[in-house]
């Protein structure tokens, strides 16, 4: 069942977002060649504990860490470990979520390392990109489908291809909520969009190929040629004339 939510649980998720967004600018300046992604991790549950929060991801279905931290050619779901280190021109897709006072807020940036090809370039601002036009469309009497269509078209039109195997979805009271927000669009229709409604909008966008695969570990979710991906979320309220991001 879709929820609507009131001023005051509104209010509750924006604080929530408030610190999702300080957590991803606290990663943002920790990159740097040579780092491990287990480092990234830790540093960003000590933030979230210490801002009076917990962190939405661990434990989540079994995950082991506070954030994803996806590299290169990981798509979502990338697991932090000591053993992977940050080289200068990789791309690191990170995922965070929070809990506070019982609401949930979630959002992904992906970040560059150093200097990094035109290519890898090119692909982070067109997911970016793909982001800000799926916001554009979540208002109110707009249609889910009009996130969408507006995300898909942005990946094509920059000659990417828009992952299908996971989608942005509701949130509030709950990590996961109805309803999914698709990176594609099958045509016209799908649910009204209505104020009050809080979503995590997610496109994440190939290089090549939109096929993905799981590793052995359950979690890693790459793509299936080795080519590079990006993902970038926000939480967002839908509004009568435009979107709140709160991340």
């Amino acid at each position: 069942m879709t929820i609507l939510r009131t001023e005051e649980e509104r209010e509750q998720i924006r604080a929530a977002g408030k610190i999702v967004a300080r957590v991803l600018g606290l990663v943002e300046d920790l990159i740097q060649d040579g780092i491990s992604t287990d480092l990234l991790d830790k540093k960003a549950e000590e933030f979230i504990v210490d801002s009076g929060a917990e962190p939405a991801f661990k434990g989540y279905r079994g995950y082991p860490a506070s954030i994803c931290a996806s590299l290169n050619e990981v798509v979502v779901h990338g697991v932090p470990s000591s053993k992977i280190l940050l080289r200068e021109g990789d791309i690191i897709g990170v995922d965070v979520g929070v809990k506070l006072n019982g609401f949930f807020a979630d959002a992904a940036r992906t970040f560059k390392v150093g200097d990094v090809s035109g290519e890898a370039e090119k692909l982070i601002q067109a997911t970016k990109h793909g982001l800000e036009a799926g916001v554009k469309e979540a208002v109110a009497g707009n249609r889910i489908s009009d996130i969408s269509s507006a995300i898909q078209k942005t990946a094509r039109k920059s000659g990417f291809s828009e992952v299908r195997a996971f989608v942005g979805h509701g949130i509030g009271r709950n990590l996961h909520e109805s309803p999914e927000v698709p990176n594609w669009s099958s045509g016209a229709g799908g649910q009204v969009l209505r104020d009050g409604l809080v979503l995590a909008v997610e496109p994440m966008f190939n290089q090549g190929v939109r096929d993905v695969r799981v590793n052995p570990d359950g979690w890693t979710a790459v793509t299936t040629d080795g080519k590079l991906s990006a993902h970038f979320e926000d939480t967002i309220i839908v509004g009568v004339s435009k979107a709140e991001v709160i991340t």
